[in-house]
């Protein structure tokens, strides 16, 4: 199986690359005599070349977005084959990019980071309440993006634009829909989407909403191991918690949910160079099963009889104001004032224990952006200034089930906290030559936390703890174009991460027999990437591209073993947990390598494919020694023949994953059974997998398009590496669009 993998790597090192998004542009004079076809992508927050940028970034267009038809944003970011998605629960997708994860990767949507005081450190769901059907387009960059968006951008950005609103271009309203209606079998969802737009000269509305059912999850048939199986859970019989024989193991009992997201824009145009915009974007999920946890198991027998995350729901008010005139401070400036509120909650219940122990937060969140650029003859300059600041709200609630009586216990986070950042950037873009392009930028931040604990419940041994420091960022990097079919770059850059509230103050059991107590001691880490590329394109036949990166994260924070008032354990909950902390660790070190290619095989047909290899260690300060990177995933990577005429369009892929031993795995993935299988010596382990997928659309008519899907056709069943619930077996999907 290895042997495979390997092959397959040295063979299909392929990314894919939409013919559709390569467009013929008219540049500066530097530029007229390079046929390396260029895009458009927006970053330092404004649109620019791609064969000017040193470091990888992949792009999906609205045409992808259609295709893929994608579940959720996560899903939408597995599609294009350079993102490792990890999911505890149906409702979830934890993004993993270079061999980081959660809170250090930053989401930024329309212009605004999504990142708040509680992303954690593990595996984080929050991107689903992005809604796929809403995106336009969405770019990865990879490396660290801290020059121009600050603390959290270490590993990736990924920057999601919404639909946006358009102008008529005559005296008469214009009017747009769309529709569709979604169904796939494997979960047995049900989506239903709408948006419509209306727009004049001077004013343009959108409308849009989405909702989704997803029922439980079935797995496959075909390989991975009877471990996997959902034989039996939990149910509540006469007021009794009676484990129940599960009629058909295959499917995941407890893992369905339901969401709704809605989106309003409105924009008003003052001028040709003028214009505001107000939008409003609102996402909740319902009771949402944390999967992993409902199959965990303590003395032989099921431990919860309920793990669910409540609704989580997050909205946004955005203002925004954009003016492009020539002047001699700039030459485009936008200013983006936003307002978004988070409500999360953990819900949980024991087995046989009429307690029900509910955690729950929330996140006001308001930032200020204000960014700019300025042209010259062969340079342009961007530079801005941000201000972002959180306040946390954080609750613990114990209610008797049967009487319904509640009072009050140890919350996640400390109640009241707040976390600050704020920041000044500038970069800068020089044409040296046609050939040679120079990239460097410096960001300068202030980063503020303050936090009270509460000791009336939990004897803490401190009350309050306070965090200010200030950082300097900094990146370089250089594209070098020998002639029309090459492209060599080189970038070097520096990340850093604020210790959030998440990472303070969170006290929280992690893991079975495990529990996290806030460290308020904990300082921020920083990076240091390196990154080279090189891309052949040869007359817009073959393009085959390939980088390799370094990053150095020193003061790494990392879960480590720990004393509570002197003691390595304590009780929480009526169970006697190990203590453990976030420290900051000596250092970690992560290496590997993305590759591509894209094939124009005749007229109508194409083969691409990608490959991604991520490796890294961090010190572990009890074994003394370097153990494996949790967030590094096995080799994974997809490979896809297409075909498309103007009516229809048809893809055949398959999605594939090598294996990590137990050795390979890190320490706090080795002590979690319940989501591995079982090597011959009974330790976890992750098996590789693959799956072969089938697509197609066909346009009806100008109005409808019908799309279909089969998915994992041969039915494996599988898991994810540190995936709690098991992927689909067989999944056929079928939707119907309609447009105005």
């Amino acid at each position: 199986m290895k042997k495979y993998y390997n092959l397959l790597a040295a063979l299909l090192f392929l990314n894919p690359v939409n013919a559709q998004d390569k467009k013929n542009l008219q540049v500066d004079s530097l530029h007229k005599q390079l046929p390396l076809q260029e895009v458009f992508i927006t970053v330092n927050k404004w649109e620019q070349i791609l064969n000017e940028l040193p470091n990888k970034i992949t792009k999906v267009s609205s045409e992808d977005i259609i295709k893929n038809n994608s579940q959720t944003a996560a899903d939408l970011l597995a599609q294009t084959g350079a993102v490792f998605i990890q999911k505890s629960q149906l409702g979830g997708g934890s993004p993993i990019i270079r061999g980081f994860a959660a809170n250090r990767l930053l989401i930024v949507v329309d212009g605004v980071r999504m990142n708040n005081a509680i992303y954690r450190s593990g595996n984080l769901q929050n991107i689903i309440s992005i809604d796929p059907h809403t995106v336009q387009t969405a770019e990865i960059i990879f490396g660290p993006g801290a020059v121009i968006y600050g603390s959290d951008a270490i590993g990736a950005v990924m920057d999601f634009h919404s639909l946006e609103p358009r102008f008529s271009n005559t005296r008469k309203i214009l009017f747009k829909g769309n529709a569709f209606v979604r169904y796939s079998s494997a979960n047995n969802e049900n989506t239903f989407h709408t948006d419509f737009k209306f727009a004049k000269k001077k004013w343009s509305f959108i409308s849009s909403i989405s909702h989704s059912n997803f029922g439980d999850l079935t797995m496959g048939k075909h390989g991975g191991q009877d471990s996997y199986l959902r034989q039996e859970y939990i149910q509540r019989i006469n007021g009794i918690d009676s484990i129940v024989k599960n009629k058909n193991p295959r499917i995941q009992k407890y893992s369905g949910y339901n969401q709704i997201n809605l989106l309003q824009k409105l924009r008003y145009r003052f001028s040709e160079n003028l214009f505001v915009q107000y939008a409003f974007t609102y996402s909740a999920t319902g009771i949402v099963p944390r999967y992993d946890r409902l199959l965990q198991y303590q003395n032989a027998r099921l431990r919860y009889a309920e793990w669910n995350y409540g609704p989580m729901v997050w909205s946004m008010h955005q203002l925004q104001m954009m003016h492009t005139r020539k002047n001699p401070l700039y030459h485009q400036a936008r200013l983006t004032i936003a307002y978004q509120h988070y409500n999360e909650s953990r819900i949980e219940r024991i087995r046989n224990n009429n307690k029900r122990l509910i955690q729950a937060e929330k996140v006001d969140a308001v930032s200020l952006n204000w960014d700019a650029s300025k042209a010259f003859a062969s340079t342009e300059l961007f530079y801005g200034a941000e201000y972002v600041y959180n306040k946390v709200g954080s609750r613990g609630e114990s209610t008797q089930i049967n009487s319904g009586e509640s009072s009050a216990t140890a919350s996640r986070y400390p109640d009241g906290s707040t976390w600050v950042t704020a920041g000044l950037y500038s970069s800068y873009k020089l044409n040296l030559h046609k050939k040679f392009t120079l990239t460097a930028g410096l960001r300068y931040s202030f980063n503020y936390l303050k936090a009270q604990f509460d000791t009336s419940i939990i004897k803490f041994p401190y009350q309050f703890t306070r965090l200010e420091k200030t950082a300097l960022t900094g990146n370089a990097g250089l594209v070098y174009r020998p002639d029309a079919q090459w492209q060599l770059n080189a970038n070097l850059s520096s990340g850093y991460r604020m210790p959030n509230i998440d990472d303070i103050g969170k006290l929280f059991e992690n893991s079975p027999g495990n529990i996290n107590v806030p460290n308020p001691n904990l300082q921020p880490e920083y990076a240091w990437n390196m990154e080279l590329g090189i891309i052949k394109e040869t007359t817009d036949k073959i393009k085959i591209e390939f980088n390799a990166f370094y990053t150095f994260l020193k003061n790494a924070i990392v879960q480590r073993p720990s004393a509570f008032n002197g003691l390595d354990s304590i009780l929480f909950n009526g169970t006697l947990n190990r203590v453990q902390t976030l420290q900051n660790a000596a250092y970690a070190n992560l290496f590997g390598w993305q590759a591509s290619v894209s094939v124009s095989l005749l007229k109508n047909i194409s083969f691409q494919s990608n490959a991604n290899w991520t490796t890294g260690t961090e010190t572990e300060d009890k074994l003394e020694k370097q153990v494996p990177l949790r967030h590094a995933p096995p080799f994974y990577g997809s490979s896809a023949l297409k075909c498309k005429n103007k009516k229809w369009y048809v893809e055949l892929n398959i999605q594939y994953n090598s294996s990590i031993k137990n050795k390979d795995l890190t320490p706090s993935e080795q002590v979690k059974p319940h989501i591995y299988a079982a090597d011959k010596n009974g330790r976890p382990w992750s098996p590789g997998w693959y799956t072969i997928n089938a697509k197609g659309s066909f346009d009806i008519n100008k109005n409808f398009v019908l799309n279909v899907g089969f998915d994992n056709i041969s039915n494996q069943l599988y898991r994810s590496y540190s995936s709690g619930i098991v992927a689909p077996g067989s999944n056929f999907i079928v939707s119907l669009r309609a447009s105005l």
